[in-house]
């Protein structure tokens, strides 16, 4: 039986879907939640909702009896990165006592003298659930997600459209965006297949673009001009001060783009496209789809 976790969450109830779609029965699919209220979808599909919480051992082992295959996607717990790796660390201990034979982990991309980049706290975190998995002893397969698409609208601003201007410290940097929907696609075709054991794939598109791309990608779908704003860091957070933003998301969004302007993410890779068997989203079908006039 195959086991999604996070599964009140967008990546995972896709997966779930795709699942279904790939002809796996309902029967073989089971999921955790820690609420059940929000799993009303999810019962109506015939899989089997289990509850329990990342932190809570007892309720991870009785959860995962009688699996085969387990989905372990990455929380996403805001606090600070080191909750996040005990979580995962949590999960697989309570895996591997509970006889599940193949764990698949939701990973991020990452390049070569990551620890120096600004998201290398986060990054860390996943290093370390990566090497406790593999030294587990447990059967593994690690995901190395790229950045979702949709981050794009989100860096851009919901009043793109009006202001015609694109405000983020990026620099020249580039990314590998790519869309969640088609991550989820390739990890439920992964947990339906064989032949995974003890591999680390980048999911990544086959393209990296720039901030200026996408504002060109915007203006072509738009019909208006948008421009890229790149501001040195300091006048950003002040800019985003002024607009009320709040400091979480004030050092969200300069750690993002401090990130890409670090060419962080900017890996091209066909692993994703080979999975889906078709060209991965392409960014001006992203912004179409989301800013195109209906």
């Amino acid at each position: 039986m195959i086991l999604v976790t996070g599964a009140n969450g967008q990546f995972g109830k896709n997966v779930v879907d795709h699942l279904l779609k790939n002809g796996i029965n309902p029967s073989e699919i089971a999921v955790l939640v820690r609420d059940t209220d929000k799993a009303k979808y999810l019962e109506h599909t015939g899989v089997d909702v289990r509850v329990g919480d990342y932190t809570d051992y007892n309720s991870l082992l009785h959860a995962f009896k009688g699996i085969s295959k387990l989905l372990l996607v990455s929380s996403n717990d805001r606090q600070a990165v080191e909750n996040r790796t005990a979580q995962h660390i949590n999960v697989i201990k309570a895996a591997k006592d509970a006889g599940v034979g193949h764990i698949f982990y939701t990973s991020f991309v990452r390049k070569p003298g990551f620890e120096n980049s600004a998201i290398a706290a986060f990054q860390h975190s996943h290093v370390e659930s990566e090497e406790f998995l593999k030294n587990s002893g447990v059967t593994y397969t690690i995901l190395q997600n790229g950045i979702y698409l949709e981050m794009v609208a989100v860096f851009a601003g919901e009043k793109v459209v009006d202001s015609g201007v694109i405000l983020f410290p990026a620099g020249e940097g580039k990314a590998s965006f790519v869309l969640r929907e088609e991550l989820a696609e390739v990890a439920a075709n992964i947990l339906a297949s064989d032949g995974h054991e003890n591999k680390t794939y980048n999911l990544t598109n086959t393209r990296a673009v720039s901030f200026a791309e996408i504002a060109e990608a915007i203006s072509a779908t738009i019909d208006k001009k948008v421009i890229f704003q790149s501001p040195v860091v300091n006048e950003f957070q002040s800019t985003l001060k002024q607009f009320g933003v709040p400091e979480m998301y004030i050092g969200m969004f300069t750690m993002w783009a401090t990130a890409v302007a670090q060419n962080t993410m900017d890996v091209e890779d066909d692993t994703l496209k080979s999975f889906l068997g078709r060209n991965p989203t392409t960014l001006q079908q992203f912004i179409d789809s989301v800013y195109a006039v209906k």
